[in-house]
């Protein structure tokens, strides 16, 4: 086929075609797609030509001992493996509703937001479709949102931390994401009233990696105060090595603030009040760009909005004091 066009591919091309193309990207070997595919090796091998006749340019190119995608073979991968990913949760949506079921919502969010706003949404919407099957990841903003490219989530907690990434998806704020300084309870600097920038670097340090969200808020704040980061540092993404390291050793971490409220009413940790500017940061409901949702996916991001409000409401509620 010489002409490409939109009505040529819709008429010709076939799930089968889709999964030709996602296995052998990743597996690189037409012996293993043929295998995968329950196949022979011609098979494949004629079918992936006919593709190419359609596109009118190689996805591969034939080397001795692996298949390598062209450029644009790299894009034709990428679109075969994100309609699949997007096919599978369709039919794992019709086979739950067609058994009785409420349907099925997989939503991603970053370490802070399973700490708190997800959970408490995740309750209500289980009240209202106790037969709802969701499911929770809990990654870094920019694994999520690949993930939501990949269409393997239906929506994301998040936020964005590069510019570009606008551009992809939309983003609606529901709340500011504090932040503080923590150490242990038995730390010596616990008991001060508050505490200088001098003796803070005297300590070890907890970081995020490079590139994080709450790793730049801390640069950040640095920068602000005039200082460079501390020298002394264990650099982790994992928030139970964290609060592990915490609780265990002389260590102080900047953290979000609703992640360590419920360690520190147990008096496991302690707020540091330092000169440092923690300035928050909103995270909120990431989607892709100018894709609306629907049934669970969108009745759960209400659901988000609506107790982000009841909170951001009652935080500028005066408070009696007795």
């Amino acid at each position: 086929m010489s002409h490409f066009s939109f009505s040529t591919f819709c008429n010709w091309i076939k799930f089968r075609h889709l999964y030709l193309l996602d296995s052998l990207g990743r597996t690189k070997n037409m012996h293993l797609t043929a295998q995968q595919m329950n196949l022979s090796q011609p098979a494949v091998s004629k079918m992936l030509k006919e593709i190419e006749g359609l596109l009118g340019f190689e996805v591969f190119d034939r080397l001795p001992r692996s298949m390598v995608p062209t450029t644009l073979g790299e894009h034709v991968i990428r679109y075969a493996h994100m309609t699949l990913n997007d096919a599978n949760g369709f039919v794992e949506q019709i086979t739950s509703l067609h058994k009785g079921g409420h349907g099925y919502l997989k939503v991603g969010g970053i370490f802070a937001a399973t700490s708190a706003v997800l959970p408490e949404a995740i309750m209500e919407i289980k009240k209202r479709s106790p037969l709802l099957n969701v499911e929770v990841v809990e990654q870094t903003s920019g694994n999520l949102m690949k993930m939501l490219e990949e269409k393997t989530l239906d929506l994301a907690i998040g936020r964005f931390s590069e510019q570009g990434q606008q551009q992809n998806f939309d983003f609606t704020p529901l709340a500011p994401e504090k932040f503080c300084l923590v150490a242990n309870s038995s730390h010596p600097l616990s008991g001060e009233e508050t505490v200088s920038l001098e003796k803070l670097f005297e300590w070890p340090w907890l970081l995020y990696p490079k590139g994080t969200p709450i790793r730049d808020r801390m640069e950040e704040s640095f920068a602000k105060a005039g200082v460079a980061l501390p020298q002394d540092i264990v650099v982790t993404i994992s928030v139970q090595t964290f609060l592990e390291l915490l609780q265990r050793g002389p260590m102080i971490g900047m953290l979000p603030t609703v992640m360590v409220k419920p360690h520190v009413e147990s008096g496991v940790l302690t707020v540091l009040k330092t000169p440092l500017d923690l300035v928050p940061q909103y995270y909120g409901i990431l989607t892709r760009k100018n894709e609306a949702l629907v049934g669970p996916a969108l009745e759960f991001a209400n659901i988000l909005q609506h107790n982000a409000q009841q909170i951001l409401a009652a935080e500028k509620q005066p408070i009696d004091i007795i």
